[in-house]
């Protein structure tokens, strides 16, 4: 994977990331890891390692920033920050927020046990102590309280919100990758009181040519 070292380093770069030497590695390692565990178990339909750069590593790395902004206020004033990653499928974006934040508690959980053992097997081979994987149905998961709860490709917003919701600590964020802006699952959402958008930040992927966005849910204050 060396042969990726210099897209990594540009990639980084646009999305105004500092990665160390240490960290570049660990990302590497992640891909190598993620093609020789998807011959056998088919964690990812994308095969080809360099489209698991781009729409896997590139495009978790791609929300880190946007992350950091909003939980700035939380790290100033001491609090841990703490990412559930729901539906983490083979760790995205959650290995990718652990490698690049390692004071952040990140937890990965899956309803497909062969994910989060491949999960698992990272956490252990990169050193990942902030890393832990939980093989559940998030409904059936007991209340994580997490500053951000994220989802890639999981469910439309307003499930999201009712399989996932309780799992957000008051102050915290659902926040939900997408592709295009999704205005019917926008749509569906307001009909519930619950939760809202608060905002949605579009994102650009290296090297990828597609629409992307990041959708920031709160809970309504009459809700809490």
């Amino acid at each position: 994977m060396k042969e990726f070292s210099g897209r990594l380093k540009q990639a980084a770069d646009t999305l105004q990331l500092t990665l160390s030497d240490a960290q570049q590695e660990a990302l590497l390692a992640y891909l190598s890891q993620l093609q020789r565990w998807n011959r056998t178990y088919n964690l990812t339909a994308i095969r080809d390692p360099s489209q698991m750069l781009v729409q896997h590593v590139f495009d978790s790395m791609s929300i880190v920033m946007r992350l950091r902004d909003a939980t700035k206020d939380h790290v100033a004033s001491g609090k841990q920050v703490s990412v559930l990653d729901v539906g983490s499928g083979a760790g995205l974006p959650g290995t990718i927020i652990a490698i690049l934040e390692p004071d952040w508690r990140v937890s990965c959980v899956d309803a497909v046990e062969k994910k989060t053992a491949f999960i698992r097997q990272i956490a252990g081979v990169l050193g990942l102590s902030n890393l832990q994987a939980l093989h559940n149905r998030i409904e059936m998961l007991q209340e994580m309280n997490a500053t951000i709860v994220t989802s890639r490709a999981f469910a439309s917003l307003a499930d999201f919100a009712d399989l996932a919701g309780k799992h957000v600590a008051q102050d915290g964020w659902l926040v939900a990758m997408k592709g295009r802006i999704p205005d019917d699952e926008i749509s569906e959402l307001q009909k519930k009181a619950d939760w809202r958008v608060e905002r949605i930040d579009p994102v650009v992927v290296p090297e990828l040519d597609a629409q992307r966005c990041l959708i920031w849910l709160k809970q309504d204050q009459g809700t809490l």
